[in-house]
């Protein structure tokens, strides 16, 4: 063995070292962690929602009342303009985004347009100062049209972005008044907010605030006219029909000037009016407003005034009796919880622009331990299961590749410690794949040593040096495909596909390290302690060099087969179609357990019956306690399956524990559909991207075929099954892609290889001897990949988790096979006016090319 640099080996070690360093912590309970040096690191792997329990609920910005309180806000401002110059007008009026009136006097239209200039001047936005936005902009007309205006999409998306910032300190103020727990509030986009909070059971109360934008304002009632003959009629300029709350809602007369508004409470509290005993909210004014109120008490303490809050009228009552030094009194029929909530709105202040929540995912406290406990048991279980059957076949060189493994993991956990990447069920999905195919690598490594050293005359020293040389290409080549589908998958994907990207791309760099880097220094150690001459006999792979199976004479037959079983598949997915999950197609999906006894199906599909929710699907889970929900979507815009969500809890809250709830809108099942569907087509565009740079046409074009054939198989088993094709179900496929294209193109590097060595040798029986001399490392990788998804899907607990495990398995399988039986033959047909597949140069990367 060569002597390695000690710069690289040092470099090596302190990785080493310091992964099991930065993963320490995560072993050490997060009290104990306080006590520790500050030198020593303290991060542990932050998890998500779906592993220790609470709600993530995104919420988005209302562009239509953007666009609404700047229309009125821009005309209120342009008649202000025309009156201060003293030029009338008639008609103003707004539509959209579209405003226009018309002048009395046409002869004004220039001083008009002067008189209102300073609107439609550009205004610098904080993040872009050299390119000001303009707001609103003045259409050209002639002097007998009407004046038009109009407010650009640019200016809305300014205002909008600006509400959108200015809305995270209010959310943040409305999460604190609910609940004492840390919260997580962030910008999601250009439009929304996504609010996690870890350990919150039922975020009803919460929603229940957010969806209010809070704002509240002191009105008086407008005695000119009854509000029945203003709605018949047209009530004065100053004034407007306001509703009550009441059902059916009640028709108020009131003026639109306000007399006080949120600005001028410095505090609310909950309390109960000691002559009736009912809730009430009392608000503290500040002490510029009080004397002002106390004022107009005076002079017109009888008169009633309406209490609105966001365009509805709560109360209607006489400002004498209700003020109280610097306080105001409020009731209006409201409970206990409706005082308390009332409380805290005013207390949170209103929000700068309406939200609407389109997204929810909340899991309870108990479904995240079992996730993390069953997680952790599979993990253990597919570990065991791959150790076991390393040692197996490759005796003391398998006990290093098992050492080889737990470093790799403890990397991965390391990473994500350090740069303080959420853990997440798919995540833990993903760490499992990666025991199953990181030993890829060491089998890749273990059957090359194994043939350089049963092929060559040299000391073992040697081969062992040219075995590690010539594989490193195999093993950054079978790893690469795996970080570009991770990479891509994390940048554009969401959800349960970054999770899962995530710990794919950081073990796709760990296994590179740890499967050549460090297996490589243990084995010299290994080699300078004992000097042998010979491989250990552990290693009990050699029966696979004896193989001579002809896989070719059976290619017509087979491949007929495997076409028209995919031909078949294709059939089936536009007949029958996926079973499209709420990812994709919006409604509600919650897993409910019984507080008492067995869930009653029966009972529970006759009380949703009588909530005309259409058709709910209902299905008994493992345990007799449990059942899930599938709500549709109800396609009356977002606000509608929240509304759905909430009348189910109402209903079902008394005899049910909501053990996890997932509420997609029709917005955002559209959107994820779209990135979700953008990753996966990105990430394998970049894969067979390069798959073309790294072979002959021929060679890139039966992968991708065998790729697409094992793609197409794998939908049909899903309509077959009826799996809900979600999220986790795209990252399943492009996992799929990765593994048949790193299949096929294990096998291909040999065939390459063989056609510069045997140039005589017919292809077919080239391809076979290629495929007997990789069948150890086909059968070893298939084996240990299987045993990790079976032993995920055995254990895994979830449900998203054994669909997951169950589509990549049967995967695996067909990737296994096509890779024989549909890359073979195509290499063959490729090959009809036998040309060799251009064996006339020199394949690039033959000396260090694939090889098992």
């Amino acid at each position: 063995m060569p002597k390695f640099s000690p710069l690289k080996n040092t470099l090596i070690w302190l990785v080493v070292l310091a992964g099991f360093a930065f993963a320490l912590p995560n072993i050490v309970p997060r009290e104990q962690l306080a006590g520790w040096p500050t030198w020593l690191p303290h991060r542990q792997v932050p998890l998500g929602l779906d592993l220790k329990g609470g709600s993530d609920i995104v919420l988005k910005v209302d562009r239509d009342s953007i666009v609404a309180d700047r229309l009125e806000t821009t005309i209120a401002a342009i008649a202000q303009a025309l009156r201060n110059a003293d030029i009338g007008y008639t008609g103003l009026s707004g539509s959209g985004q579209e405003i226009q009136f018309r002048l009395r006097d046409t002869s004004k239209s220039a001083a008009a347009r002067k008189a209102f200039s300073a609107l439609t001047t550009p205004v610098e936005a904080p993040d872009r100062p050299a390119n000001p936005i303009r707001e609103l902009v003045a259409d050209e007309t002639t002097a007998q049209e009407p004046v038009r205006l109009r407010l650009t999409n640019e200016g809305i998306d300014f205002r909008l972005s600006a509400a959108l910032t200015q809305s995270i300190e209010a959310v943040r103020r409305r999460v604190g008044e609910v609940v004492a727990l840390e919260s997580v509030i962030r910008r999601r986009g250009s439009d929304r907010l996504s609010v996690q909070i870890p350990g919150l059971e039922d975020p009803q109360r919460l929603k229940d605030l957010l969806g209010q934008r809070g704002s509240v304002a002191f009105r008086w009632l407008d005695p000119s006219m009854p509000a029945q003959q203003a709605l018949d009629t047209r009530p004065p300029a100053a004034s407007e029909v306001l509703y009550s709350l009441d059902d059916p809602p009640v028709p108020y007369l009131v003026e639109r000037q306000a007399f006080a508004s949120a600005q001028d409470f410095s505090d609310a509290q909950p309390g109960i009016d000691p002559k009736t005993g009912e809730p009430v909210v009392d608000i503290k004014m500040t002490a510029e407003a009080s004397p002002r109120l106390a004022t107009l008490s005076q002079a017109a303490s009888n008169r009633q005034f309406a209490f609105v809050l966001d365009g509805q009228v709560v109360s209607t009552p006489a400002l004498g009796d209700v003020i109280e030094g610097d306080m105001v009194r409020l009731s209006g029929d409201l409970s206990e919880e409706g005082a308390e909530n009332l409380a805290a709105l005013l207390r949170a202040g209103p929000l700068p622009t309406s939200l609407t929540v389109i997204e929810e995912r909340t899991v309870g406290p108990e479904v995240g331990t079992d996730a993390i406990a069953n997680g952790l048991t599979a993990g253990l279980a597919a570990a065991a299961a791959v150790a076991a059957c390393m040692i197996g076949f490759y005796g003391f060189f398998g006990l290093v590749a098992v050492v080889a493994v737990i470093v790799n993991l403890v990397l991965i956990i390391a990473v994500l410690s350090l740069l303080g990447i959420t853990l997440t069920l798919p995540g833990i999905a993903g760490i499992i794949l990666t025991i199953g195919v990181a030993v890829d690598s060491n089998v890749l490594i273990y059957e090359r040593l194994r043939e350089e050293v049963r092929s060559s005359s040299e000391p073992l020293r040697k081969a062992l040096d040219n075995g590690f040389s010539r594989v490193l290409r195999s093993i950054v080549d079978a790893n690469l495909t795996m970080l570009i589908a991770g990479v891509i998958l994390f940048l554009l994907g969401t959800g349960a596909i970054s999770g899962f990207a995530a710990t794919l791309a950081i073990g796709s760099l760990t296994t590179i390290l740890t499967a050549h880097s460090l297996t490589r220094r243990l084995i010299r150690g290994w080699y300078r302690r004992r000097r042998p001459k010979h491989l250990p006999r552990g290693i009990r792979t050699g029966f696979f060099a004896e193989a001579d199976i002809r896989f070719m004479a059976l290619r017509n037959p087979v491949f007929i087969l495997m076409a028209s079983l995919s031909v078949a598949s294709l059939v089936l997915l536009v007949s029958l179609g996926l079973n499209m999950g709420a990812d994709f197609k919006g409604g509600s999906l919650l897993e409910l357990r019984s507080k008492q006894g067995a869930a009653d199906v029966a009972d529970v599909r006759a009380r949703l019956d009588e909530l005309n929710l259409a058709e709910v699907q209902i299905q008994e889970l493992a345990s007799a306690r449990d059942i899930l929900l599938r709500i549709p979507s109800q396609e009356a815009g977002d606000n509608a399956d929240q509304t759905a969500m909430g009348l189910v809890r109402a209903e079902l809250e008394d005899d049910y524990t909501f053990r996890r709830v997932e509420v997609v809108g029709p917005a955002v099942s559209g959107e994820l559909t779209r990135a979700g569907s953008l990753a996966v087509a990105a990430a394998i565009l970049a894969i067979i991207f390069y798959v073309w740079l790294r072979f002959d046409w021929k060679f890139a074009a039966g992968a991708v075929i065998t790729t697409l054939h094992d793609v197409l198989l794998t939908m049909g088993f899903l309509v077959l099954t009826g799996i809900e094709f979600n999220l986790a179900s795209l990252a399943a496929l492009l996992t799929i892609v990765c593994y048949s294209l790193n299949d096929t193109m294990v096998i291909y590097d040999r065939v390459r290889e063989n056609l510069a060595r045997y140039r005589r040798m017919p292809l077919s029986v080239l391809i076979d001897a290629s495929i007997n001399q990789t069948l150890s490392r086909t059968i070893l990788t298939a084996m240990t990949t299987a045993l990790a998804l079976v032993a995920l899907y055995l254990f895994g607990g979830s449900r998203l988790v054994q669909s997951f495990s169950a589509t990549l398995l049967f995967g695996v399988v067909i990737g296994t096979i096509s890779s024989i039986y549909i890359a073979g033959p195509l290499l063959i047909l490729f090959n009809r006016r036998n040309n060799r597949l251009g064996h006339g140069t020199t394949p690039q990367g033959t000396a260090t090319g694939r090889a098992a």
